[in-house]
């Protein structure tokens, strides 16, 4: 078995990223030895969970990990442009960076916080370890009542245009700032943060290097409320844009952004179907941008520490890299999968999100010209 990290990663100390791949593969269960070598977000918010979406099993196991003791800088600022105004929070590690440094943004998602993000999926002790920084742009009050990115929107969902300009924004004012690796910056994020996410990979595609979609929802399935509630739970009727090979975002773009996916097969907040839309709407921008020559899909389960059932499917092209892979999680409902009880709509079952998506990521080649 190959090891992703086999090749020159030359913003992280490969030991650490080594250390931190094979805590992620055991807590997935599987093999470690070493190779050889608003209103809809708004209205979904206010919506009773379910006990199955929110709470692990009564005999969940310990926290896998604690809270970190942060060294670093984990600093507020703010963005504006034409679009609006957003605050957002830096994690700057502590260690000396002998190289640009990736950059991780973080999208949460509704009713929560940077803060509350950044406790749950626990992603400042990651790169307090690897020497990544991460981003954490935050929704205020006054764009959608609870909080959520406003995925739905159609004048949210183009390219210098609405919130993924501000996003898009914030994360070139950081880079700047801090003398970043403008060829490593990856998004992620949960539920409407993950709408986000796709969003930013379909508009932004030279500047997102790899996008990660955790209980989200593909890019064009809404265009208002109604439809973004339709489509949260597994209703397209039509919508304009889902079968769209590229979407109209990515039209003359060079290259589709690789993309993991995590979901929940008991969601009941984001039907688990959104998942399997948003592989498929990426295995199609593959196929359009490779000139048809379609991706070799492979696909393992396995039990995580914490007992978690999950099946996990690898997207490889014809050289063996990896493009998509996909998690689904026999039994979870809407959380992050591995986070901390620190931060809400977490599940300690596991496999642990963040982990895994840090190593799909660093396994990328160096892409994007931000």
């Amino acid at each position: 078995m190959k090891t992703p990290f086999s090749g020159r990663v030359p913003s992280f100390d490969l030991n650490a990223i080594q250390a931190t791949i094979q805590r992620a593969l055991r807590s997935a269960g599987l093999d470690t030895r070493p190779a050889s070598m608003d209103d809809v977000i708004e209205v979904a918010a206010r919506v009773v969970p379910t006990r199955e979406d929110t709470e692990v099993a009564p005999d969940r196991p310990p926290q896998r990990r604690q809270a970190p003791q942060r060294a670093g800088r984990f600093e507020a600022h703010s963005f504006s442009n034409a679009a609006g105004s957003r605050a957002y929070k830096v994690y700057v590690p502590s260690p000396a960076a002998a190289a640009p440094r990736a950059v991780m943004v973080m999208l949460h998602g509704c009713t929560q916080s940077a803060d509350d993000f950044a406790a749950g999926t626990q992603m400042n002790r990651l790169a307090e370890e690897l020497g990544f920084i991460v981003v954490y742009p935050e929704q205020g009050a006054q764009a959608n009542p609870s909080k959520c990115w406003n995925w739905f929107k159609p004048q949210d969902q183009q390219r210098e245009a609405g919130e993924p300009s501000l996003i898009a924004g914030i994360t070139r004012e950081v880079v700047q700032r801090e003398g970043a690796d403008g060829r490593r910056i990856f998004v992620a994020g949960l539920s409407a943060g993950a709408a986000m996410a796709v969003v930013l990979g379909e508009s932004y595609p030279e500047l997102f290097a790899g996008v990660g979609a955790h209980s989200g929802l593909p890019y064009g399935s809404a265009h208002d409320i109604p439809s973004a509630l339709a489509a949260m739970k597994g209703g397209r009727s039509g919508l304009p844009g889902l079968k769209a090979t590229p979407g109209p975002a990515r039209r003359g773009a060079t290259q589709a952004v690789p993309l993991i996916v995590f979901h929940g097969d008991r969601d009941h907040t984001v039907q688990p179907s959104n998942g399997a839309d948003i592989v498929q709407q990426a295995r199609q921008a593959h196929g359009a941008l490779a000139g048809g020559a379609g991706l070799r899909a492979t696909t393992q389960t396995g039990v995580a520490a914490g007992g978690q059932r999950y099946s996990r499917t690898v997207h490889a092209d014809a050289s063996g890299q990896a493009r998509i892979e996909s998690w689904a999680l026999h039994g979870a409902g809407h959380a992050w999968s591995g986070g901390h009880a620190s931060g809400s709509y977490t599940d300690a079952r596991g496999p642990d999100a963040s982990a895994e998506m840090l190593r799909f990521f660093m396994a990328l080649p160096r892409s994007g010209a931000a």
